[in-house]
């Protein structure tokens, strides 16, 4: 059975000089190449030699020569040091802002209009990061960022969750999206009681976009019997829906292009100032290791979002 010491333990400069040593065989050469004098140098073989208690290297007036000890224990010790740079390295990587994985998390109202232009900021700014995107619902991303499994989110706000801090992006409107030959289709000047009694198609519950739907709603002086049907997963089929005449819907203004161009038979309509609207913000555990970074992405992203038909938050430069 091995025996294993625990007393001292030889120091990387003791290992650095050793290896030195046992490439120059020259105690002169070595401390040249490591930086340091030959009697530093000279004294560092020995300690080591002392804490592992065997002779490394045979001494003689012309030359040094590794004993049988210092010829395998050479090979250790400079996959030590090998893998202490390796270490230092990663380390290194890990400090150095937008490297390594960032894991996002997107709602399903927010991915397919936004993502684009978050993944061109990226690629453009941020060659060396590694982004990966989870589309989940609310709460789903919120259970992911709790546990460690999401890094930073991109949804809509307020959350009102403790531990969670959001980073404001922008603010845009909403739109209502009728079938061809609705009277409130085309508007301008839409006003929001006019919620009140038209029959409304939602989305599943658990979407965000849902609840906020309702809200407008409510404020707009709906009353809980008025026709609300919820048939739809996703907002492509929500304004399929409303083609084919079955309601009306509420769209998010960064959703519109993408989902009403398709369909010559959808028509939107602006609601009157002020319209109803939703902010979209990036969420993160408060007191995050990466919050510096995330901050820093969250000013780039408003930035990038300038273009799009939304009001950003805060300063954009």
């Amino acid at each position: 059975m091995a025996v294993v010491h625990r007393g001292k333990q030889p120091s990387l400069s003791q290992l650095r000089a050793f290896v030195a040593v046992a490439e120059y065989l020259h105690f002169r050469d070595a401390a040249a190449a490591i930086g340091t004098s030959q009697p530093a140098l000279s004294g560092a073989v020995s300690a080591l030699e002392e804490t592992l208690g065997v002779q490394l290297v045979e001494r003689t007036t012309r030359k040094v020569l590794l004993s049988p000890a210092g010829e395998r224990l050479a090979v250790r010790a400079r996959a030590v040091l090998d893998a202490v740079g390796e270490l230092l390295e990663e380390a290194e990587a890990v400090r150095a802002p937008f490297t390594g994985v960032l894991r996002l998390g997107v709602i399903p109202t927010v991915a397919p209009y936004l993502l684009p232009t978050v993944l061109r900021l990226v690629h453009e700014r941020y060659p060396e990061l590694d982004l990966q995107v989870h589309e989940e619902q609310t709460s789903s991303l919120l259970e992911g960022l709790a546990a460690g499994r999401l890094d930073l989110l991109l949804l809509a706000v307020p959350l009102g969750v403790p531990g969670v801090t959001e980073l404001p992006l922008f603010d845009e409107d909403f739109v209502l999206v009728t079938p061809k030959g609705h009277w409130l289709g085309g508007r301008s000047d839409i006003p929001r009681s006019a919620l009140g009694e038209l029959h409304l198609l939602l989305l599943d519950e658990g979407h965000c976009l849902r609840d906020q739907a309702l809200d407008i709603c409510r404020e707009a002086g709906r009353v809980d019997g008025a026709p609300v049907t919820t048939t739809a997963a996703g907002l492509s089929t929500l304004v399929q829906l409303v083609a084919g005449g079955l309601g009306v819907t509420l769209l998010p203004r960064t959703a519109v292009r993408v989902e009403t161009d398709r369909n010559d038979q959808l028509v939107t309509g602006y609601f009157a100032d002020p319209a109803p609207s939703r902010r979209v913000a990036l969420a993160m555990r408060s007191g995050a290791a990466r919050q510096g970074e995330f901050e820093a992405f969250a000013q780039a992203l408003r930035g990038a979002m300038a273009e799009l038909p939304v009001r950003v938050v805060g300063d954009a430069g």
